[in-house]
């Protein structure tokens, strides 16, 4: 009885929800911006400068590049923040799992190597290691959130303040180098973006046509209705943080591949970009809408936002108030869509 009255919740919920998105309101009001702000910066450059910001392929891609490994956290996040819930520790988990993939990662030729006996290691060794770590790092998350009723907000902020100890910890602060050609060459060329795209392509089947995203959407869209008919709340909260802390530690993995190093600073600041990705996409922070194409537009966005900002001469400082403003206009189309959105519940 209990799994039919789950199986009501999630078609109820699939319905109301994951149906939603086939008009692809959101997305699309993304994808408009996307194109209205890449046009604002073309003409601003040949007006400023005699020169076409969209014309320049190697821009491109370095948008595109610089968008993938900070995207592939903004998958994560994305599930999280449709179950009603949040991830500030996303970037710690970047800068520890990268020092400890790393470590395992170094080549024998190395006399500093972090552990000398274990060099030369075949490259799923530590990419396996690194994963495993984030995905400790979010299950441990979850769990806070699940198990012991700490907000989101809390438990996740808490879990950045310690990982980053972690990351400082684990070489007492000392950078961790010389990796293995088999380790670099999973950040370099297109390699990054390419991982980013099949990152985004499994996980927008998984929530749009599994069981696991009809769950996630049921959480986020009513959490106590999903918990009455049946549904395993608790389980699958922690799995939705484990994969977010995996895909962290993932990012981790490319970027310290990327710089051939690792460092305990790396990641700082990514959670927000992450966030901002998801929101700008069109997912509702009080959980039950959006999606992953939503959230590979709104990094895009913010990837030409970036790229703009640096076409145009404009000081780094300026390029994060701006960006803090865009931030906060997101979150407030949000609460204003939302607001839409019952008003014409209760009128139907």
């Amino acid at each position: 009885m209990a799994q039919n009255a789950e199986a009501s919740t999630v078609r109820a919920a699939e319905a109301a929800i994951v149906n939603v998105p086939r008009s692809l309101p959101h997305e699309l009001n993304a994808l408009i911006g996307l194109v209205g702000i890449a046009l604002i910066f073309e003409a601003l450059g040949w007006f400023l400068h005699g020169q076409s910001f969209l014309a320049n392929t190697q821009r491109l891609s370095i948008i595109i590049l610089q968008v993938a490994t900070i995207g592939i956290i903004a998958v994560g996040v994305t599930q999280v923040i449709i179950t009603g819930g949040i991830d500030l520790s996303s970037g710690s988990i970047v800068g520890a799992t990268a020092m400890i993939a790393m470590s395992f990662a170094q080549v024998s030729t190395y006399a500093r190597a972090v552990y000398p006996s274990l060099t030369d290691l075949p490259v799923i060794v530590p990419v396996a290691i690194g994963l495993g770590c984030g995905l400790a790092f979010g299950v441990i998350n979850g769990a806070l959130i699940a198990y012991s009723g700490i907000p989101p907000f809390i438990a996740t902020l808490g879990m950045m303040l310690s990982v980053r100890g972690v990351a400082k910890w684990y070489t007492k602060g000392q950078p961790v180098s010389f990796p293995t050609d088999g380790y670099a060459a999973i950040g370099q060329g297109m390699t990054p973006v390419l991982i980013f795209l099949a990152v985004a392509v499994l996980f927008h089947v998984a929530l749009r046509y599994t069981l696991y995203g009809r769950r996630t959407y049921a959480i986020g869209s009513n959490v106590e209705a999903a918990r009455m008919s049946g549904m395993n709340v608790e389980r699958h909260l922690v799995l939705v943080y484990a994969l977010a802390g995996g895909l962290s530690a993932l990012a981790g993995i490319v970027i310290s591949s990327r710089g051939l190093t690792a460092q305990a600073g790396m990641g700082m600041m990514y959670e927000l970009y992450a966030i901002a990705m998801a929101v700008i996409g069109g997912v509702s922070l009080s959980g039950g809408r959006g999606s992953v194409v939503g959230t590979v537009i709104g990094a895009l966005i913010i990837g030409v936002i970036i790229s703009g900002f640096t076409f145009l001469r404009i000081d780094a400082y300026f390029q994060e108030m701006i960006m803090g403003a865009i931030i906060v206009i997101a979150v407030i189309a949000d609460i204003h869509r939302q607001k839409l959105r019952a008003l014409r519940a209760e009128k139907s």
